[in-house]
Protein backbone atom coordinates (compact mmCIF):
# COMPACT_ATOMS: atom_id res chain seq x y z
CA UNK A 1 0.00 0.00 0.00
CA UNK A 2 2.91 2.10 -0.21
CA UNK A 3 1.68 3.82 -3.34
CA UNK A 4 -1.86 3.98 -2.41
CA UNK A 5 -3.28 7.36 -2.55
CA UNK A 6 -3.10 9.22 1.25
CA UNK A 7 -6.95 9.36 2.67
CA UNK A 8 -6.86 11.61 5.04
CA UNK A 9 -9.64 11.43 8.23
CA UNK A 10 -11.85 13.12 10.50
CA UNK A 11 -13.26 11.97 13.42
CA UNK A 12 -16.79 13.25 14.87
CA UNK A 13 -16.96 12.94 18.62
CA UNK A 14 -13.26 11.66 19.41
CA UNK A 15 -14.18 10.98 23.33
CA UNK A 16 -16.16 8.10 22.90
CA UNK A 17 -16.45 5.58 20.40
CA UNK A 18 -14.33 7.65 17.66
CA UNK A 19 -10.51 6.45 19.68
CA UNK A 20 -11.38 3.54 16.84
CA UNK A 21 -10.24 5.83 14.17
CA UNK A 22 -6.73 5.13 15.90
CA UNK A 23 -6.63 1.60 13.89
CA UNK A 24 -6.57 3.52 10.23
CA UNK A 25 -3.59 5.84 11.68
CA UNK A 26 -0.67 4.51 9.39
CA UNK A 27 0.90 7.14 7.45
CA UNK A 28 2.91 4.61 5.95
CA UNK A 29 0.10 2.97 4.51
CA UNK A 30 -1.12 6.00 3.34
CA UNK A 31 -3.89 6.00 5.83
CA UNK A 32 -3.48 9.13 8.23
CA UNK A 33 -6.21 10.50 11.09
CA UNK A 34 -5.60 14.48 10.55
CA UNK A 35 -8.67 16.31 12.26
CA UNK A 36 -10.81 15.76 15.16
CA UNK A 37 -13.51 17.25 16.22
CA UNK A 38 -15.12 16.84 20.07
CA UNK A 39 -17.15 19.23 22.46
CA UNK A 40 -13.95 19.61 24.30
CA UNK A 41 -10.32 19.51 23.81
CA UNK A 42 -9.12 17.71 27.00
CA UNK A 43 -8.64 14.04 27.21
CA UNK A 44 -7.42 13.68 23.46
CA UNK A 45 -3.93 13.13 24.16
CA UNK A 46 -3.60 9.73 22.61
CA UNK A 47 -4.60 11.28 19.52
CA UNK A 48 -1.93 14.17 19.58
CA UNK A 49 0.73 11.17 20.41
CA UNK A 50 -0.53 8.86 17.74
CA UNK A 51 -1.35 11.56 15.23
CA UNK A 52 1.21 14.56 15.73
CA UNK A 53 1.09 18.09 15.97
CA UNK A 54 -0.12 19.15 12.74
CA UNK A 55 -3.60 17.52 13.84
CA UNK A 56 -6.56 19.62 13.55
CA UNK A 57 -8.53 20.05 17.18
CA UNK A 58 -12.66 21.89 16.30
CA UNK A 59 -15.21 21.87 18.17
CA UNK A 60 -17.30 22.71 15.22
CA UNK A 61 -17.90 19.95 12.82
CA UNK A 62 -18.52 22.11 10.01
CA UNK A 63 -14.90 22.74 9.85
CA UNK A 64 -14.31 19.53 9.18
CA UNK A 65 -16.70 19.50 6.55
CA UNK A 66 -15.50 23.02 4.87
CA UNK A 67 -12.04 21.49 4.75
CA UNK A 68 -11.07 20.00 0.93
CA UNK A 69 -7.74 18.28 2.56
CA UNK A 70 -10.02 15.50 4.53
CA UNK A 71 -11.47 12.79 2.40
CA UNK A 72 -13.67 10.45 5.11
CA UNK A 73 -15.26 10.79 8.05
CA UNK A 74 -16.12 9.31 11.20
CA UNK A 75 -19.14 9.83 12.71
CA UNK A 76 -18.83 8.41 16.74
CA UNK A 77 -21.34 11.35 17.83
CA UNK A 78 -24.28 10.12 20.20
CA UNK A 79 -26.68 8.58 18.47
CA UNK A 80 -29.12 11.17 17.93
CA UNK A 81 -26.71 13.42 15.86
CA UNK A 82 -25.56 10.37 13.84
CA UNK A 83 -27.94 11.43 11.26
CA UNK A 84 -27.52 15.09 11.08
CA UNK A 85 -23.66 14.55 10.98
CA UNK A 86 -23.83 11.59 8.63
CA UNK A 87 -26.14 13.74 6.10
CA UNK A 88 -23.99 16.67 6.13
CA UNK A 89 -20.47 14.34 5.59
CA UNK A 90 -21.84 12.81 2.53
CA UNK A 91 -23.44 16.11 1.16
CA UNK A 92 -20.04 17.68 1.77
CA UNK A 93 -18.37 14.95 -0.49
CA UNK A 94 -17.09 13.07 2.32
CA UNK A 95 -16.79 9.22 2.57
CA UNK A 96 -18.44 8.43 6.34
CA UNK A 97 -18.06 5.80 8.86
CA UNK A 98 -21.03 5.33 10.85
CA UNK A 99 -21.26 3.97 13.96
CA UNK A 100 -23.62 2.01 15.31
CA UNK A 101 -26.89 2.41 15.44
CA UNK A 102 -27.32 3.89 12.20
CA UNK A 103 -29.23 6.23 13.39
CA UNK A 104 -32.43 6.59 16.31
CA UNK A 105 -35.54 6.47 13.89
CA UNK A 106 -36.34 4.54 10.43
CA UNK A 107 -36.76 8.06 9.13
CA UNK A 108 -33.66 9.36 9.90
CA UNK A 109 -32.09 6.20 8.49
CA UNK A 110 -33.99 6.85 4.75
CA UNK A 111 -32.78 9.79 4.99
CA UNK A 112 -29.30 8.83 5.20
CA UNK A 113 -29.63 6.63 2.70
CA UNK A 114 -30.92 9.06 0.22
CA UNK A 115 -27.96 11.10 1.15
CA UNK A 116 -25.79 8.82 -0.24
CA UNK A 117 -27.98 8.11 -3.47
CA UNK A 118 -27.91 11.72 -4.05
CA UNK A 119 -23.92 11.92 -3.98
CA UNK A 120 -20.50 9.66 -5.00
CA UNK A 121 -19.55 9.46 -1.18
CA UNK A 122 -19.39 6.28 0.15
CA UNK A 123 -20.55 5.08 3.45
CA UNK A 124 -20.16 2.20 5.89
CA UNK A 125 -21.63 1.38 9.32
CA UNK A 126 -19.86 -0.17 11.75
CA UNK A 127 -21.50 -3.51 13.06
CA UNK A 128 -18.31 -4.90 14.50
CA UNK A 129 -20.14 -7.94 15.78
CA UNK A 130 -19.89 -9.20 12.07
CA UNK A 131 -16.36 -9.26 12.87
CA UNK A 132 -16.32 -11.33 15.86
CA UNK A 133 -14.74 -14.58 15.31
CA UNK A 134 -16.90 -16.48 17.33
CA UNK A 135 -19.92 -14.80 15.05
CA UNK A 136 -17.91 -15.47 12.05
CA UNK A 137 -17.35 -19.09 13.12
CA UNK A 138 -21.02 -20.18 13.58
CA UNK A 139 -22.19 -18.50 10.15
CA UNK A 140 -19.35 -20.87 8.61
CA UNK A 141 -20.86 -23.66 10.39
CA UNK A 142 -24.50 -22.81 9.24
CA UNK A 143 -22.98 -22.20 5.71
CA UNK A 144 -21.39 -25.59 6.01
CA UNK A 145 -24.89 -27.56 6.40
CA UNK A 146 -23.55 -28.61 9.78
CA UNK A 147 -27.22 -28.04 11.45
CA UNK A 148 -29.47 -27.92 8.32
CA UNK A 149 -31.58 -25.34 7.40
CA UNK A 150 -32.02 -22.88 10.23
CA UNK A 151 -35.63 -22.01 11.37
CA UNK A 152 -34.60 -20.41 15.25
CA UNK A 153 -32.43 -17.90 16.14
CA UNK A 154 -32.27 -17.03 19.94
CA UNK A 155 -29.81 -14.44 21.61
CA UNK A 156 -29.94 -13.66 25.54
CA UNK A 157 -27.97 -10.90 26.50
CA UNK A 158 -26.92 -10.30 29.89
CA UNK A 159 -25.48 -6.84 30.66
CA UNK A 160 -23.88 -6.38 34.30
CA UNK A 161 -22.41 -3.22 33.48
CA UNK A 162 -25.50 -1.33 32.59
CA UNK A 163 -25.44 0.52 35.44
CA UNK A 164 -22.47 1.99 34.81
CA UNK A 165 -22.52 2.56 31.03
CA UNK A 166 -26.40 3.46 30.21
CA UNK A 167 -27.90 5.03 33.45
CA UNK A 168 -25.56 7.74 34.20
CA UNK A 169 -25.31 9.83 30.79
CA UNK A 170 -27.51 10.34 27.03
CA UNK A 171 -28.33 6.88 26.65
CA UNK A 172 -30.41 7.23 29.67
CA UNK A 173 -32.85 9.01 27.59
CA UNK A 174 -35.25 8.41 24.79
CA UNK A 175 -34.95 11.65 23.12
CA UNK A 176 -31.48 10.58 22.40
CA UNK A 177 -31.62 6.55 21.97
CA UNK A 178 -35.21 5.52 21.49
CA UNK A 179 -34.26 3.24 23.63
CA UNK A 180 -31.83 0.50 24.72
CA UNK A 181 -33.75 -1.99 22.80
CA UNK A 182 -32.51 -0.49 20.12
CA UNK A 183 -29.05 1.26 20.81
CA UNK A 184 -27.70 -1.51 22.88
CA UNK A 185 -29.74 -4.23 21.01
CA UNK A 186 -28.74 -3.27 16.78
CA UNK A 187 -25.52 -5.46 17.69
CA UNK A 188 -27.83 -8.56 18.16
CA UNK A 189 -30.33 -7.41 15.91
CA UNK A 190 -28.05 -7.40 13.13
CA UNK A 191 -26.01 -10.58 14.00
CA UNK A 192 -29.47 -12.61 14.60
CA UNK A 193 -30.16 -11.38 10.90
CA UNK A 194 -26.57 -12.15 10.03
CA UNK A 195 -26.85 -15.75 11.20
CA UNK A 196 -30.40 -16.41 9.74
CA UNK A 197 -29.87 -14.94 6.18
CA UNK A 198 -32.74 -12.46 6.29
CA UNK A 199 -34.28 -9.27 7.58
CA UNK A 200 -37.37 -8.67 10.21
CA UNK A 201 -40.45 -8.49 8.37
CA UNK A 202 -42.54 -8.36 11.79
CA UNK A 203 -41.54 -7.47 15.76
CA UNK A 204 -43.41 -7.79 19.16
CA UNK A 205 -42.19 -5.91 21.94
CA UNK A 206 -42.29 -6.47 25.46
CA UNK A 207 -40.42 -4.59 28.65
CA UNK A 208 -39.76 -2.27 31.21
CA UNK A 209 -38.04 -0.03 33.73
CA UNK A 210 -38.03 -2.07 36.43
CA UNK A 211 -34.72 -1.29 38.74
CA UNK A 212 -33.19 2.12 37.78
CA UNK A 213 -36.26 4.18 38.21
CA UNK A 214 -35.60 3.78 41.90
CA UNK A 215 -32.03 4.85 42.49
CA UNK A 216 -32.73 8.19 44.46
CA UNK A 217 -29.02 8.99 44.13
CA UNK A 218 -28.41 11.23 41.02
CA UNK A 219 -26.21 13.37 39.34
CA UNK A 220 -27.10 17.39 39.27
CA UNK A 221 -24.04 17.96 36.47
CA UNK A 222 -22.67 17.08 33.93
CA UNK A 223 -22.07 13.60 33.12
CA UNK A 224 -18.13 11.71 33.83
CA UNK A 225 -16.98 9.65 31.55
CA UNK A 226 -18.28 6.40 31.77
CA UNK A 227 -15.91 3.82 34.08
CA UNK A 228 -17.03 0.16 34.78
CA UNK A 229 -16.74 -0.75 38.47
CA UNK A 230 -17.56 -4.19 39.44
CA UNK A 231 -17.90 -2.94 43.01
CA UNK A 232 -21.16 -1.31 42.28
CA UNK A 233 -23.67 -3.85 43.36
CA UNK A 234 -25.99 -4.30 43.43
CA UNK A 235 -27.78 -2.40 41.35
CA UNK A 236 -30.27 -0.47 43.13
CA UNK A 237 -27.03 1.18 45.45
CA UNK A 238 -26.14 2.58 42.38
CA UNK A 239 -24.79 6.52 42.39
CA UNK A 240 -24.86 9.22 40.23
CA UNK A 241 -27.27 7.63 37.67
CA UNK A 242 -28.97 10.43 35.08
CA UNK A 243 -31.61 12.65 36.46
CA UNK A 244 -33.90 11.76 33.47
CA UNK A 245 -34.38 8.17 32.98
CA UNK A 246 -37.09 6.84 30.34
CA UNK A 247 -35.74 4.02 28.90
CA UNK A 248 -36.29 0.05 29.56
CA UNK A 249 -33.41 -1.68 31.41
CA UNK A 250 -34.75 -5.12 30.69
CA UNK A 251 -36.81 -5.84 27.24
CA UNK A 252 -37.66 -8.56 25.11
CA UNK A 253 -38.15 -9.04 21.52
CA UNK A 254 -40.00 -12.11 18.79
CA UNK A 255 -38.99 -11.37 15.24
CA UNK A 256 -40.35 -12.76 12.61
CA UNK A 257 -37.57 -13.03 9.51
CA UNK A 258 -38.41 -12.70 5.70
CA UNK A 259 -37.74 -16.44 5.09
CA UNK A 260 -39.64 -17.59 7.76
CA UNK A 261 -36.87 -17.84 10.33
CA UNK A 262 -37.94 -16.93 13.86
CA UNK A 263 -36.32 -15.04 16.47
CA UNK A 264 -35.78 -14.13 19.79
CA UNK A 265 -33.76 -11.41 21.54
CA UNK A 266 -33.67 -10.59 25.69
CA UNK A 267 -31.87 -8.06 27.37
CA UNK A 268 -31.02 -7.15 30.97
CA UNK A 269 -29.22 -4.19 32.31
CA UNK A 270 -29.01 -5.35 35.94
CA UNK A 271 -27.74 -8.60 35.82
CA UNK A 272 -24.69 -10.04 38.37
CA UNK A 273 -22.66 -11.40 34.89
CA UNK A 274 -22.23 -9.98 31.65
CA UNK A 275 -22.72 -12.67 28.82
CA UNK A 276 -24.25 -12.17 25.21
CA UNK A 277 -25.13 -16.00 24.30
CA UNK A 278 -27.02 -17.14 21.09
CA UNK A 279 -28.38 -20.54 20.13
CA UNK A 280 -29.14 -21.10 16.27
CA UNK A 281 -31.66 -24.24 15.86
CA UNK A 282 -31.79 -26.01 13.14
CA UNK A 283 -33.42 -28.85 10.76
CA UNK A 284 -30.48 -30.86 11.62
CA UNK A 285 -28.56 -29.71 14.65
CA UNK A 286 -28.24 -26.43 16.78
CA UNK A 287 -25.00 -24.15 17.61
CA UNK A 288 -24.25 -22.50 21.04
CA UNK A 289 -21.95 -19.99 21.89
CA UNK A 290 -20.12 -19.65 25.16
CA UNK A 291 -18.96 -16.35 25.13
CA UNK A 292 -18.75 -13.90 22.29
CA UNK A 293 -14.73 -13.25 22.25
CA UNK A 294 -11.93 -14.59 23.07
CA UNK A 295 -9.35 -12.93 25.69
CA UNK A 296 -5.94 -13.16 27.02
CA UNK A 297 -7.69 -15.31 29.86
CA UNK A 298 -10.57 -17.22 28.76
CA UNK A 299 -11.37 -18.45 25.08
CA UNK A 300 -14.74 -18.21 23.96
CA UNK A 301 -16.09 -21.39 22.10
CA UNK A 302 -18.70 -22.58 19.76
CA UNK A 303 -20.46 -25.27 20.35
CA UNK A 304 -22.24 -28.37 18.00
CA UNK A 305 -25.00 -30.60 18.88
CA UNK A 306 -26.19 -32.74 16.03
CA UNK A 307 -27.08 -36.39 16.92
CA UNK A 308 -29.92 -37.04 19.42
CA UNK A 309 -29.14 -38.03 22.66
CA UNK A 310 -29.59 -36.84 26.32
CA UNK A 311 -28.24 -33.69 28.12
CA UNK A 312 -24.64 -33.20 27.05
CA UNK A 313 -23.31 -30.03 28.30
CA UNK A 314 -20.40 -30.04 25.54
CA UNK A 315 -22.28 -30.98 22.36
CA UNK A 316 -20.74 -33.34 20.10
CA UNK A 317 -17.88 -30.95 18.78
CA UNK A 318 -16.41 -28.04 20.07
CA UNK A 319 -14.98 -25.02 18.58
CA UNK A 320 -12.26 -22.57 20.69
CA UNK A 321 -12.11 -19.36 19.09
CA UNK A 322 -8.15 -17.67 19.24
CA UNK A 323 -7.58 -14.92 20.65
CA UNK A 324 -6.97 -12.05 18.38
CA UNK A 325 -5.44 -8.66 19.44
CA UNK A 326 -7.19 -5.72 19.26
CA UNK A 327 -10.49 -3.65 21.00
CA UNK A 328 -13.56 -6.20 21.07
CA UNK A 329 -11.90 -9.27 20.62
CA UNK A 330 -10.01 -7.92 17.50
CA UNK A 331 -13.11 -7.33 15.91
CA UNK A 332 -12.59 -3.57 15.81
CA UNK A 333 -8.89 -3.55 13.56
CA UNK A 334 -11.08 -6.28 11.32
CA UNK A 335 -14.21 -4.04 10.44
CA UNK A 336 -11.58 -1.13 10.14
CA UNK A 337 -9.26 -2.86 7.22
CA UNK A 338 -12.70 -3.75 5.99
CA UNK A 339 -13.77 0.19 5.95
CA UNK A 340 -10.34 0.73 3.93
CA UNK A 341 -11.12 -1.79 1.53
CA UNK A 342 -14.40 -0.77 0.73
CA UNK A 343 -12.91 2.85 0.10
CA UNK A 344 -10.55 1.79 -1.73
CA UNK A 345 -12.74 0.05 -4.36
CA UNK A 346 -12.71 -3.56 -2.81
CA UNK A 347 -15.72 -5.13 -1.70
CA UNK A 348 -16.83 -4.92 2.09
CA UNK A 349 -17.60 -7.91 4.07
CA UNK A 350 -19.30 -6.35 6.49
CA UNK A 351 -22.92 -4.99 6.99
CA UNK A 352 -24.25 -3.02 4.40
CA UNK A 353 -26.08 0.18 4.64
CA UNK A 354 -29.37 -1.80 4.01
CA UNK A 355 -28.36 -4.40 6.89
CA UNK A 356 -28.16 -1.28 8.87
CA UNK A 357 -31.09 0.58 8.65
CA UNK A 358 -33.15 -2.93 8.81
CA UNK A 359 -31.70 -3.50 12.73
CA UNK A 360 -32.70 -0.01 13.33
CA UNK A 361 -35.97 -0.45 11.92
CA UNK A 362 -36.50 -4.21 14.28
CA UNK A 363 -35.34 -2.36 17.73
CA UNK A 364 -37.55 0.96 16.68
CA UNK A 365 -40.35 -1.45 16.23
CA UNK A 366 -40.24 -3.29 18.73
CA UNK A 367 -39.88 -0.49 21.03
CA UNK A 368 -42.78 1.11 20.01
CA UNK A 369 -44.39 -2.32 20.39
CA UNK A 370 -43.38 -2.57 23.83
CA UNK A 371 -44.58 1.04 25.18
CA UNK A 372 -48.27 0.23 23.10
CA UNK A 373 -49.24 -3.39 24.49
CA UNK A 374 -47.03 -5.62 23.06
CA UNK A 375 -49.14 -4.69 19.28
CA UNK A 376 -46.76 -6.54 16.62
CA UNK A 377 -45.40 -4.20 13.78
CA UNK A 378 -44.76 -4.77 10.32
CA UNK A 379 -41.08 -3.38 9.16
CA UNK A 380 -41.65 -1.15 6.40
CA UNK A 381 -39.43 -1.15 3.20
CA UNK A 382 -36.82 1.73 2.74
CA UNK A 383 -38.75 5.00 1.90
CA UNK A 384 -42.09 3.94 2.35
Amino acid sequence: MKNAKMIRFAVLGAHGRGRIALHVHRPGDGLAVVAVCATRTDGLEEFRERCGDGLILTTDYREILGNPDIDAVFVCTPDHLHAEHAIAALNAGKHVFLEKPMAITIGDCDAILAAADRGTAKIYVGHNMRFFPVMRKMRELIDAGRIGRVEAVWCRHFISYGGDAYFKDWHSERRHTTGLLLQKGAHDIDIIHYLAGAHTRRVVGMGKLSVYNEVADRRTGESERVTFNRENWPPLSQKGLSPVIDVEDHSMLLLELANGVQASYQQCHYTPDDCRNYTVIGTEGRLENYGDHSSSDRLATVHLWNRRMGYQEQGNEVFRIPSIEGSHGGADPLMLDDFVVFLRGGKPAGASVLDARMAVAAGCLGTESLRNGSVPREVPPVGA
